[in-house]
This record gives C-alpha cells, sequence and structure tokens, in this order.
C-alpha cells in the first residue's frame, strides 16, 4: 500500500471521526489531505521509502482564526490517535516534525515558499523555484468544507496549481535552455578534450538538472526535488516518457563517451520549443533558442534581466 491510500484510510475510519468528535464546530471548516514534503506525497514511495517519516497520517489545514480557535485541541486528538493502521505503524523524526497533524494554512504555504500569501510581485514570482513549488501542489485533498466555507489552503493551492505567470514562465525557460547549453552542449565537450573527467561529470549533471528544468516549464508543471525529477519527466504528457529515457541512458552509460546523448537530449527540448512556437531558430544550439524565448518576454524589467538569470 502506498503513503496516498494508506492516509486516506486512515484519515477516514480513524482520523476524522475522532477529530470530529473532539470539535464539532471545526469539521465544517477544516480542509484535510496529505501535502508537501515526503516521496509519499508524490506518490513515489516504496519499501525502501518507509525507513523514515512515513506512515498512517495526515494533515489537516486550518485558516488563521480557525487554528488558534481549535489548532491545539484538534492536535491533542490526532496525537492521541493510534498510531498503528493497516499493519504500518507511523515514524516521526526530529526533521520531519510539522510534515502531518494540525496546520495553519498559511504557516504550511510559508514553510516552503516564505510567504503565507501567493506571490503578487514580480520579484516574489522569480525568487521561487520548481522544487519550493511542487511541494505546495502535490499529494491529495481528502476533504474540504462542502458549504464553501472559509478554506485558505484550497484557495492558495489553486492559484499555485494555475502555475507560473507567462511571462515568468518564458523567463525561466530561456535560463534554463541557455545554462543546458553552457553546461551540456558547450562545457561538458571542453572538459573532456582537456581530460578533467570531474568537470566533465559536473557538467553532464548540470546539463541534466536544467534540461529537466525546461521540459517541466514546456509541460507547465513544477520540477520536484532532484531524486524524484526524472521519475516525474517520465509522467510529462510532452516527450517527458522520450527525454527521462534518454536521460537515463546518459546518466548510466560512460560518461566520457555521451556528447552524442547530449546533442540528443537538446533536440528534444529545441522540438518541443518549435512546436510551441517559442522559437523559429534552425541552430541545434539551445543557447539561439533561448535567446529566441527571452525575446517573446513582454515585461521589458524581466525580459531585461540577464539571460542566465532564472532567480534573483
Amino acid at each position: 500500500m502506498q503513503g496516498l491510500e494508506l492516509s486516506e484510510r486512515y484519515w477516514r475510519e480513524v482520523g476524522r471521526p475522532a477529530l470530529a468528535a473532539a470539535c464539532p464546530e471545526a469539521a465544517a471548516r477544516w480542509c484535510a489531505g496529505l501535502a508537501g514534503e515526503g516521496s509519499e506525497c508524490f506518490g513515489y514511495d516504496d519499501e525502501t521509502s518507509r525507513d523514515h517519516d512515513w506512515g498512517p497520517g495526515f494533515c489537516v489545514w486550518l485558516d488563521s482564526e480557525d487554528f488558534a480557535r481549535f489548532g491545539a485541541e484538534l492536535q491533542r486528538a490526532y496525537e492521541a490517535l493510534p498510531r498503528r493502521f493497516a499493519g504500518f505503524e507511523r515514524r516521526e523524526e526530529p526533521e520531519g516534525a510539522g510534515r502531518v497533524g494540525v496546520l495553519d494554512a498559511g504557516a504550511f504555504y510559508r514553510r516552503f515558499i516564505g510567504l503565507d500569501e501567493p506571490p503578487r510581485t514580480v520579484g516574489q514570482w522569480l525568487a521561487l523555484d520548481d522544487e519550493a513549488l511542487a511541494l505546495c501542489v502535490n499529494g491529495r485533498v481528502f476533504e474540504q468544507p462542502a458549504d464553501g466555507g472559509p478554506c485558505r489552503f484550497m484557495a492558495m493551492r489553486a492559484e499555485f496549481e494555475a502555475y507560473y505567470p507567462e511571462d515568468i514562465r518564458l523567463k525561466k525557460l530561456a535560463a534554463h535552455c541557455a545554462l543546458a547549453a553552457q553546461a551540456g552542449q558547450y562545457n561538458y565537450a571542453r572538459c573532456l578534450r582537456r581530460g578533467e573527467a570531474a568537470a566533465a561529470l559536473e557538467a553532464l549533471g548540470r546539463f541534466v538538472h536544467h534540461v529537466q528544468a525546461a521540459a517541466f516549464l514546456l509541460n507547465r508543471r513544477y520540477r520536484p526535488y532532484y531524486k524524484w525529477a526524472n521519475r516525474a519527466l517520465a509522467d510529462l504528457p510532452r516527450e517527458g516518457v522520450r527525454l527521462a529515457a534518454r536521460l537515463d541512458a546518459l546518466a548510466a552509460g560512460n560518461p566520457l563517451q555521451q556528447e552524442g546523448a547530449v546533442e540528443e537530449a537538446s533536440g528534444i527540448v529545441i522540438g518541443l520549443l518549435r512546436g510551441e512556437g517559442l522559437s523559429a531558430s534552425g541552430s541545434d544550439f539551445l543557447l539561439d533558442h533561448a535567446r529566441q524565448v527571452q525575446a517573446a518576454v513582454r515585461h521589458e524589467a524581466i525580459r531585461e534581466l540577464p539571460l542566465m538569470a532564472y532567480r534573483v
């Protein structure tokens, strides 16, 4: 059984009845589910993942005023729940504190992005990265107020799910394409010619990161934590399977003999750029396409940022 299924069963069969009995007034006002940190929140957990911070548990998110009124009482009820359910025991380590339990919705998001409300300025959006935002929209919501009552958690989640504003997406996409070109199509080959194996390996790793990031931006999805990035890449509808397989093969092969594979992966991204009408360049060098993507940014201040800048 995977963590999301276990969590939802635990909520419906054990958690909700107990918390509703402890604080009936709060039951019409909470959102419940599992999201945030942990492989289970992405649906990628397996037996290996169960060695820390895994097991029957869930999140109850409350607006700040409701958290002040009901949070302590609900948390006591949560802590009194059985730690063992369906043959699994909840494991918690100090580093995982606050991942589950009764949470203030604003504080939940602030933990990941440093803000307790959605970004409102160009600077705020540019300061964010995909890994943090992926934690804000993953997992599953089991319950929300049925009568349309207050639920700050869902309102914020909906804004993040709407994805980056388009000019921000294009700026980040241009930067990741340029950085992929620099690391993989330019510096990697130069490192090989110099016999600098460690530098070549570093260049290859950076190329994989930036190519993945570009593919996620082209699919309007947030790239998760690096451990799960290529697995999530394979789930993307536009060339995800092919590009993930190419990057796996690139990493598994001899890093000193992978120049052709770098070009193949770059070509997949270039095809996506052309398919979206973001570049008409006939070049096979990602940097040339990155310049065209940045030129399409309408916001002047964003367009004038350095090409390789994707965060400020």
